[in-house]
């Protein structure tokens, strides 16, 4: 074979080969465009009665996979899902939370698939009487408030928060799941909690705009805060019939929601040891957030907990939804490019400070006890404590509502600093003020 008859078929088996190449490339993306389109297999038809997740996971297998690993336990440093006794951690939270519920038994929360056998579990709901208002929350309920509401949400809603847990417990069997947040037709994220829905139209209204509707007025944006902020909130139970209420009328700030409660005249509990009417915050991340950089710069929650995935060529929110912490490649580094042990780094800084400043306002607060119990000793009056017992009452909450709130500081830093440090202010001029009540 001649030297130009070997180089012309050498030409032609790269051509061939390129050819091959472009059309195998071709097919990929062919094959790539049409798998994108598969975002869901229409195998069963879902309605808003479809409160079971593996139902909705024969349409949306990815998502459903997501959802079913919130099983996992994994403790981060300054949290995560593993159900530890926080009780047994920090000995201080007995004495703080004396005469409470949160006395006995006060576990770190777990994944979402945990939300109902938890409440199923706890010596909170085992040992003393709960509302039904506890499943608003830990419960896929709302076709339960439009059954036993007759087709009005609002009133089974009311009707069921009135009733004894144990009674309510019997008419839910699943935790919260895919049509809480996701109209069934459509797949819209929506709102569907009536105590969400009632709150930020309270809170909407103290800045100005009337009848407030997230559904028909958010941008989606707002509703991938708005579809986590239903639950993750500050709350209390209203009347006689225990209505699930959270306490917006005056805005999202501590001193706002503590204002709202003086003006209502509430209190949780009576403190068993010093007698004081305090407060119990509850796990007030959507208040917390508002406060901080991430919400300023237009940050949804999802965006960090439910940050976007690739599945082959499907993109999807991650419906494993976990700390940031322990998924920083996606949860932080498309926004912050800096290195994944500098951005842990930063996180750990952050909660370490709380966790100290957190620490000084629990020490505070026992030395507080202690005041008020040696100026009883003494001889001290009912109403010569009376102010000391409402600084209690401000320092409580306020070291509370950071330590109830599920980032040890870090949705708020300078929020969370600000708030430990009137808590600590508060505890020690009341301990001040006991120490000269019996002289």
């Amino acid at each position: 074979m001649t030297k130009s008859r070997a180089g012309f078929f050498a030409i032609l088996i790269v051509v061939a080969a390129a050819t091959a190449g472009v059309m195998w490339l071709f097919l990929n993306i062919h094959d790539r465009k049409e798998e994108a389109q598969e975002v869901a297999f229409r195998l069963v038809n879902l309605t808003e009665d479809t409160v079971d997740p593996a139902e909705w996971g024969k349409n949306f297998p990815r998502q459903y996979d997501g959802y079913r690993r919130t099983v996992d336990t994994v403790r981060t440093r300054f949290g995560g899902s593993e159900a530890f006794q926080k009780l047994d951690t920090e000995p201080a939270l007995r004495r703080i939370f004396a005469g409470y519920a949160f006395s006995l038994d006060y576990r770190e929360e777990r994944g979402h698939a945990y939300m109902l056998s938890d409440q199923d579990e706890t010596r909170r709901v085992l040992e003393r009487e709960q509302s039904g208002a506890c499943l608003h929350c830990h419960s896929s309920i709302i076709p339960t408030y439009r059954k036993i509401g007759n087709g009005d949400i609002q009133k089974g809603f009311e009707d069921v928060c009135a009733m004894p847990y144990a009674e309510a417990r019997k008419l839910v069997d699943h935790p919260i799941a895919c049509v809480d947040c996701h109209d069934p037709k459509t797949m819209s994220l929506r709102v569907t909690r009536p105590g969400f829905l009632n709150g930020i139209k309270e809170a909407m209204r103290a800045r100005g705009i009337a009848n407030y509707d997230p559904n028909t007025m958010a941008t989606r944006q707002e509703m991938r805060s708005y579809v986590c902020g239903q639950c993750h909130v500050e709350y209390y139970f209203k009347g006689d019939r225990k209505t699930l209420t959270y306490p917006w009328h005056r805005g999202w700030k501590v001193e706002q929601i503590e204002a709202y409660y003086d003006s209502v005249g509430f209190a949780d509990w009576t403190h068993s040891e010093t007698g004081a009417k305090v407060l119990k915050a509850q796990h007030p991340e959507f208040e917390m957030w508002n406060q901080g950089i991430h919400a300023r710069s237009g940050v949804a929650c999802a965006d960090c907990h439910m940050p976007y995935m690739r599945d082959g060529a499907i993109k999807i929110s991650d419906h494993h939804v976990r700390s940031p912490l322990l998924n920083v490649a996606r949860a932080c580094q498309t926004c912050h490019p800096q290195p994944e042990a500098e951005m842990i780094g930063r996180v750990d800084q952050i909660q370490e400070r709380t966790r100290q400043l957190m620490d000084r306002t629990e020490a505070a607060l026992l030395a507080l006890y202690d005041e008020v119990a040696g100026a009883r000793t003494r001889g001290a009056s009912a109403s010569a404590l009376a102010p000391v017992l409402a600084l209690q009452r401000k320092a409580q909450f306020r070291f509370d509502f950071v330590a109830a709130e599920n980032s040890m500081g870090f949705h708020a830093p300078q929020e969370a600093a600000r708030i430990l440090g009137e808590a600590i202010d508060y505890a020690r001029q009341g301990q001040v003020a006991a120490a000269r009540s019996a002289r």
